[in-house]
Parts: C-alpha cells; structure tokens; sequence
C-alpha cells in the first residue's frame, strides 16, 4: 500500500511538470488551479500511511523519506518525457520555459524532502549527510547517494514507530521496575551525563519501562582503587538519601572493575544487589599494555599532561597514567587477587565483538587489528578472553559489522541491524527483576 503510494505520488508530480509544455493550451489552463492545490498538499502532508506515526519527529523523517522517493519517480519519468519531446519536436522557447518550470516544481519536492531527513534523522550520521552532499552535482551518483538516504532514514522512523508500540503496549507492565533502582557506572575518559550523554538512548528506554536510574558520578581517570572509593560513597549516599536499601550496578568497560573494587575493597557490598558488567577487562587490556609499552615516555607523559590539564578545569583531579596502567595484563591479575566475590551479590558479565574493524566507529577500528594480533577476537579494544566474569553473555551479529566497545552502550546512537542495544538493555533488567533483584 504504501509504494503504491508513493508511485501515485510520483506519476502526479511526473504529470504537473510534464504538463508545462501545454501552457499555451487556454483550455488546460483551468486545471492548473485544482493542480497546483493537490502539488502544495502532497508537500506539506505526503502520505497518509505516516498519520499512525506518533513522534513528531519520526513522521516527519518518514515523510521525507517518502517525498525524495517520489522525487526519485518523477524525476526519472520528466526526464525521459522531455528528453522523448526533444527529439521529436526539438527545442524551442517554450520547450525551455516548461523546462524551467519543471526543473523548479521538482526542486521543491526535493529539498522540501532532503531538509525534513537531514533535520530529523539520527541514523543518517554525519558521514552519510556529507556523502549526500559531495554525489548530489554527480551524475547516477547522486542517484544512488539519495536512494541511499531514503532507505535509512525510512527504515529509522518506522523502526522508532514499532518501538513507541512496543514501549507503550507494555507500559503498565513496568517489566524493568525492579526491586533495588539501577546505578549506570561509566568506564574511564567519560562523565556519565555530566560532559556527555554515555549511555546514548538507554536510559530513556529503561525508564519507559519503569526503571529507576541513577549514575555513578565518578571523576573520569582514576586508579580503579580511587574511583571504587569514589564509586562506593556514591552507593551509599544513594541508599541512604532514598531508602532502597540496596542497587543494581550495570557498569561498562573500566566502570566494571571500579565497581567491583568499591564492592570487594570498600565495603559497598552490603549496598549492592547485583553487578552487571558490560566490556570490562577483567584480565586487562592488551591494547593499552603494548601502548605503554611502546609509547615513549616523553610522549605518554604529554598526552598525560594535557588530559589532566584539561579535565582539571572541569573539576576534576584526574591521573591520567595511573587509569590507563590500572587496565594493564598485569595490574588487572593483582586486582583480581584483591577483588573477591562477595557471597551476597550476584554478578554476570556481557561481551561483544567486531567482526571486521571497518564495521566499527574510531578509534576502535584502528585498536581492533593490535588486540587482534595478541589475544584474537575482540570489541575493538577489549579481547574475548577478558570479559567474563560470573554469568556470562556474549553479544554478536552475522555479517561483517560485530558489535563494537562503544555499540554496547549506545554511544553512537547506531540502530544496528540484528542487535537492539536497547532492548538487550530492557530484556537484561527485566531479568534482574525476575530474579527478586
């Protein structure tokens, strides 16, 4: 029904530009006015199938999606009409008014499209966005640069639509309403909320879903000794303000030892019902071992230096080295010595990996081949063999694209095709409520 639509849509505005040629035709002349009535309608509303689309948002990206579909038609079928009329007829000066005409009926279909896409569309990237730009002067290019765009940006909104469903089908079952709120542990050279949104659309969707969500807070770049410090006061202060008595820690990268630090190392037990890691290193990085090793030390004191001077202004008191070398072979086998499990808490642990490191964002496209050489399959910083701890998932796609460090908490806002980031994070919670927790 609905490229039926579409090619309806198409052959109508394919008809009005063709139709320019017979301006001279006085008795044509009246069906310009019910014409061009129906060409300002299709503009502002194209196409009654997007009405159910609730989000404002996505029904205007559905629309111009659609509204470039149709551009894709007409332009195709006006084409060969007056390329078919040129060589029988020849050209003259009204065969380049209505030229004009068309030329001008048609750009306004298309960039009343490409501007609803490009101001709505998160999937569309900034890579896409400037690809579409470079091929639009291209000949076939831009062609296919567009026809690019509108699967996209058509696949994004109806995809966001079944999800609002979903979300609001189930809404009064509150299914990720669990007993103890969540606490969302940051991994290092990141803030939570504070300089960025880390957990990209995660929390909203949680939330959606009846969690109760708050972050760990934790300064950027410490020893996990530190930030496990930091992390436990969080905990407490957290129970002690609301009354839960207890959290649910999900905690991503080196998030995860800092939690388990604060639980092992700082008496947060007591205060913790359960620990979710999500690409933690538990036996270290392999990457950032080779790193130290390699990187002399004047340089890896620069980069240093200018971390820490930059995150000092922000308030913090990072120590940049002393985070880095916490991730470390070595150092993270000297934690896990300190780091016992505490009978209380349940723990379990979720790993991904690339398939190819082209199919991940930077700068773990670049990481990905190094960890690959010394430890094989890996999320482009952390190796297969370092993620489990407790229960164990691993996450994975077929095809060339994997699942990256950064996929596993949304950072990109990536709709990855065979992995829904936020449902694993709506279906990973409702477990924890499942289980009493």
């Amino acid at each position: 029904m609905k490229i039926f639509i579409r090619i309806l849509d198409g052959l109508f505005f394919a008809l009005f530009a063709c139709s320019y040629m017979f301006l001279s035709d006085k008795s044509l002349l009246l069906a310009y006015v019910p014409m061009t009535l129906i060409f300002a309608l299709l503009n502002i509303f194209p196409s009654v199938c997007n009405a159910k689309i609730k989000s404002f948002r996505n029904r205007v990206c559905a629309e111009g999606a659609d509204l470039l579909t149709s551009f894709l038609i007409a332009t195709t079928l006006t084409v060969a009409f007056y390329v078919a009329n040129l060589i029988y007829a020849g050209i003259s000066g009204s065969w380049w008014i209505a030229v004009g005409l068309a030329v001008t009926e048609l750009a306004i279909v298309f960039w009343n499209g490409i501007i609803r896409v490009y101001c709505t569309s998160v999937q569309l990237g900034i890579k896409t966005r400037v690809v579409g730009i470079l091929c639009g002067p291209i000949p076939i290019l831009h062609i296919w640069a567009l026809w690019k765009i509108v699967q996209i940006t058509s696949k994004e909104a109806w995809f966001e639509h079944n999800k609002y469903m979903l979300n609001k089908q189930r809404q009064s079952y509150e299914i990720c309403k669990t007993k103890y709120p969540l606490l969302m542990v940051h991994g290092i050279f990141f803030r939570d909320y504070k300089h960025l949104n880390y957990w990209g659309r995660i929390p909203n969707e949680l939330q959606k879903n009846g969690a109760t969500v708050y972050f760990g807070n934790h300064q950027s770049a410490l020893p996990v000794s530190l930030s496990g410090a930091e992390l436990a006061q969080r905990i407490q202060n957290i129970c002690e303000q609301t009354g839960c008595e207890k959290v649910n820690i999900i905690a991503h990268s080196k998030g995860g030892l800092d939690a388990r630090y604060a639980i092992s190392c700082c008496g947060a037990d007591k205060y913790v019902a359960s620990l979710t890691t999500i690409s933690t290193p538990h036996k270290g990085c392999v990457f950032v071992d080779w790193l130290l090793e390699k990187m002399p030390k004047p340089v890896q004191n620069t980069i240093a230096s200018a971390y820490n001077s930059a995150l000092r202004k922000l308030g913090e008191t990072p120590d940049f080295i002393a985070a880095v070398s916490d991730l470390t072979y070595k150092r993270c086998d000297e934690l896990n010595r300190q780091m016992t499990d505490s009978d209380s808490v349940f723990y379990q642990s979720v790993g991904s990996k690339l398939n190819k490191a082209v199919s991940g964002k930077f700068p773990t496209n670049m990481s990905y081949h190094f960890v690959k050489h010394f430890s094989g399959a890996n999320d482009g910083l952390v190796s297969e063999d370092s993620f489990a701890h407790g229960e164990y998932k691993y996450l994975t796609v077929k095809g060339t694209r994997g699942i990256s460090h950064a996929d596993t908490i949304d950072l990109n806002r990536e709709n990855i095709d065979g992995f829904d980031v936020r449902e694993f994070y709506v279906q990973l919670v409702a477990d924890l409520k499942n289980r009493g927790m």
